[in-house]
């Protein structure tokens, strides 16, 4: 079962080196997205930290929904899906995987350059430590940017981070076998 999903993971890794410039376009979105709004904006600093939570974290969310849509269209176009599933392997492994070497080749230079654009709007380092640690989703937005607002208001966050976590947890769990099952149906 681990080989398994070491051998999707490093698979889809080794496509993604092949195909760079679609492996490098959610992060060069990101790039631009945020650089455009300080020149839209203007240079106030006050005005900058104010949007800034917001600001990084929808880039952030729109790059990763770039990639989300060739997660599996590949693999589905060539019938390699297909012979992953007739493998005998748990589905939830070939979801596992894949979700796995998205978030490597996706999420984590996400994560890297996140840093960077917060201290282009002069962000906080509690807030740098916020943008680091919760996951891109809506549910996460919401509640991330929550936080922020929480610690630049000089509030505990300890309600937005407990929240953040439950939907990590909830995710973590639900997520693997939930793509399983539209994998099968789609198969079919």
């Amino acid at each position: 079962m681990r080989s398994f999903f070491l051998a999707i993971y490093l698979r889809d890794l080794r496509l993604a080196m092949r195909r760079r410039i679609e492996a490098l376009l959610p992060v060069a979105f990101f790039v631009v997205a945020v650089s455009l709004f300080p020149l839209g904006v203007g240079p106030e600093h006050d005005t900058l930290r104010l949007i800034a939570p917001g600001v990084v974290w929808v880039c952030a969310l729109l790059a990763t929904m770039l990639s989300v849509t060739n997660l599996y269209a590949g693999d589905f176009a060539d019938g390699s899906l297909e012979q992953m599933l007739l493998s005998g392997q748990s589905a939830v492994i070939i979801a596992a995987a894949k979700s796995a070497a998205h978030w490597t080749l996706t999420g984590l230079p996400l994560v890297i350059t996140a840093p960077l654009f917060g201290l282009l709007f002069d962000m906080r380092a509690g807030v740098l430590i916020i943008l680091l640690v919760l996951p891109l989703s809506i549910p996460a937005l919401i509640f991330g940017t929550g936080a922020v607002g929480a610690i630049e208001a000089g509030q505990s966050a300890a309600g937005h981070y407990s929240i953040l976590g439950a939907l990590l947890i909830f995710t973590a769990l639900i997520a693997p076998p939930a793509s399983s099952a539209a994998l099968r149906i789609s198969v079919e």
